[in-house]
């Protein structure tokens, strides 16, 4: 049986199906029992892209990965380094260190002015991606589905995917005015096979935020009919006006059907710690560690203690990350965002500019030729969702001097 991902528009690029396509035989997938819902994935391009540049040589630059240019701060770092020498090296809590949970209760209180945050409505993860998987290992059944706004990082669409359960996309609609939601078609979008709204603000890759009054709307219309409401606030910190975006805790209730996703990856310069968390109603305390038990039983509690400090220290930190990131987003700007053939709103959240060209429908193959014939890669928009197939997605969470070479090398190839 032929995988179902065929029917899309980009598998002629995905190289297993390539494989199938030329030597007539059977794929790895069709020769072996394998989970049905892994092997009727849709393929990640952006990944099988990176990995061409990758092949390349060190001379190609990429902007394709979501991830800044600092390091972990030294403060961080420090207290991963004085807990490993304390021996803090065993076994932890399923649903995180007690001091952490209470810190992230503190930082809600501190800088998003929440009351009602108790710890035992904190879950920390290994990772957002890992918040992710248990929140859709506990709500989502088979053939469930999940609507979800798009564009949206691949790796969402995938982990409903890998639940068995089936995504539903609502596109944002790239206007004179920035990108926009349609709440009419994302409330068309849910029938009675809807078992959660996932909502990704800010976005990746988009940068849009949702409002207040879109908030509202979403949980009136999930209490109403029993929907779960799956937040992606990864971002959360990542605006360059004010001190934070809007939260859907800004107007939920103790025991709305909400979980909230958050990370320590962008904010604190900590991608490669896999270190997050996840805010829920009470209730959900023992289902996240029943699962997470199953799944990786605790978080290293050294990171921990990292994750503590960097709630408590790294507010300087996050602003000299945007401080850096808002000067590469103006250059970004004054370049490639006045070019003729250049569509780009400006990102006021996140570190990405989200871009189609005049002439270039084809992102995939637009993104293949810009590694071959000006060594710059960049992340193709067809991964993020079906609305964006002719957009591209760059990463100006760089310095200026790498952000100069890539836009000029870009600018030259267009």
């Amino acid at each position: 049986m032929l995988n179902p991902v065929l029917v899309r528009d980009y598998d002629r690029y995905d190289p297993m199906q390539r494989e199938k396509y030329e030597s007539g035989k059977p794929l790895f997938e069709e020769q072996y029992p394998l989970n049905k819902a892994l092997c009727g994935m849709s393929p990640n391009m952006a990944a099988e892209l990176m990995n061409y540049a990758r092949e390349k040589g060190p001379d190609v630059i990429s902007l394709a990965q979501g991830e800044g240019c600092m390091p972990t701060p030294d403060f961080i770092v420090d207290a991963a380094a004085k807990a490993l020498k304390e021996g803090k090296t065993f076994y932890g809590r399923p649903l995180g260190l007690p001091e952490l949970r209470e810190e992230i209760s503190d930082y809600y209180k501190r800088i998003y002015g929440f009351s009602n945050i108790s710890p035992e409505r904190v879950f920390v993860t290994t990772s957002g991606s890992n918040a992710m998987n248990l929140t859709l290992r506990a709500v989502l059944n088979k053939d469930d589905e999940v609507v979800a706004i798009t564009p949206i990082w691949k790796n969402l669409l995938g982990a409903v995917e890998l639940s068995d359960a089936h995504v539903r996309q609502v596109g944002l609609t790239d206007g004179p005015d920035g990108w926009s939601l349609d709440m009419d078609k994302l409330f068309a979008a849910c029938n009675e096979k809807t078992k959660a709204i996932l909502v990704v603000s800010p976005s990746n890759p988009t940068g849009w935020m949702i409002s207040a009054e879109q908030i509202q709307e979403i949980l009136a219309f999930a209490r109403e009919r029993g929907i779960w409401v799956i937040s992606d606030e990864v971002y959360g910190r990542l605006v360059y006006e004010g001190t934070r975006a809007l939260s859907f805790l800004d107007y939920a209730q103790d025991d709305d059907l909400l979980m909230v996703i958050n990370s320590f990856s962008k904010t604190w310069a900590m991608t490669g710690w896999r270190l997050g968390w996840i805010v829920g109603p009470a209730f959900m305390d023992d289902k996240i560690r029943h699962i997470s038990i199953y799944n990786n039983l605790c978080v290293a509690p050294f990171t921990q203690y990292a994750g503590i400090v960097a709630l408590r220290e790294g507010e300087e930190f996050i602003q000299n990350q945007l401080n850096l990131w808002r000067k590469t987003r103006d250059l970004l700007m004054e370049t490639l965002g006045q070019h003729p053939r250049v569509h780009l709103s400006k990102p006021e959240s996140s570190f990405y500019a989200f871009f189609k060209v005049d002439g270039e429908p084809d992102c995939i193959d637009f993104c293949y030729r810009l590694i071959d014939e000006a060594g710059v890669s960049l992340a193709p928009g067809i991964t993020f969702g079906d609305c964006s197939k002719s957009y591209i997605r760059m990463s100006f969470a760089c310095s200026r001097a790498k952000m100069e070479k890539a836009l000029d090398r870009l600018v030259k190839a267009l």
